[in-house]
């Protein structure tokens, strides 16, 4: 999780509350049963929810170590891994618990007002104000436990974007996430002084690197006759 306030010398703040790396770093697998009631409520059909159950009927695993195999055991919660379909229910899942913890007007762009914005397991809540981004981070919590999921802290942190040091105490109910001074958001290295100084150059050296690899690879040294 992580939150950042971006100040500029004119204007209001942006904060910003990041899951990262999984709303699916949250305590719990994604209950199915609540999964069917929102494919219900999105309007997919009856037949196709029940084609999409009969994938997860009597589903189990087992634990393979150094050739040995467990017995097998049943699996009641979670979606399949390496399944092409699980993708699409989680992006739905996600999507259903970030409308339900809209409440915040967020930030404005252009002529939109945008509160949230999702990638994959990707969360990213924005809004005007540390108050008002504690409200939303609040409420996506508490849509979270609704659904059967609860947020895990002790893989989330903090962190304040601004040109001076600002002590940032986002909640999680009564626990303070941590406060960090960079992360990386789909790929992409922000600092919390708001430079990205530290990100061109980690992008040159990195094609600096592939430039390398490519012409040890494609190169060939001169052929010389004897």
């Amino acid at each position: 999780m992580w939150f950042s306030s971006w100040a500029w010398n004119s204007g209001p703040a942006l904060h910003l509350s990041r899951v990262f790396e999984g709303a699916w770093e949250f305590a719990q697998p994604v209950p199915r049963g609540v999964l069917w009631g929102v494919l219900r409520e999105y309007g997919v059909s009856r037949p196709l929810i029940r084609a999409v159950r009969s994938l997860y009927d009597r589903c189990q695993s087992l634990v393979r170590i150094a050739g040995s195999k467990s017995n097998s055991f049943p699996v009641r919660v979670g979606l399949r891994q390496g399944c092409p379909l699980s993708p699409i229910l989680f992006i739905i899942f996600m999507d259903r618990i970030s409308r339900c913890s809209h409440g915040v007007e967020g930030i404005r762009f252009g002529d939109l007002r945008i509160a949230s914005l999702l990638f994959a397991d990707d969360v990213v809540l924005l809004a005007s104000s540390a108050r008002d981004l504690q409200l939303s981070l609040d409420r996506f919590a508490a849509a979270c436990e609704a659904a059967g999921m609860r947020i895990s802290t002790s893989k989330s942190e903090a962190m304040v974007l601004d040109r001076k040091k600002v002590e940032c105490l986002l909640r999680v109910k009564e626990e303070i996430l941590p406060q960090v001074e960079e992360f990386k958001y789909l790929g992409v290295l922000f600092t919390s002084e708001g430079r990205m100084e530290r990100e061109i150059d980690r992008r040159i050296g990195a094609a600096s690197t592939v430039m390398r690899t490519l012409h040890r690879s494609v190169v060939v040294k001169p052929i010389t006759f004897l």
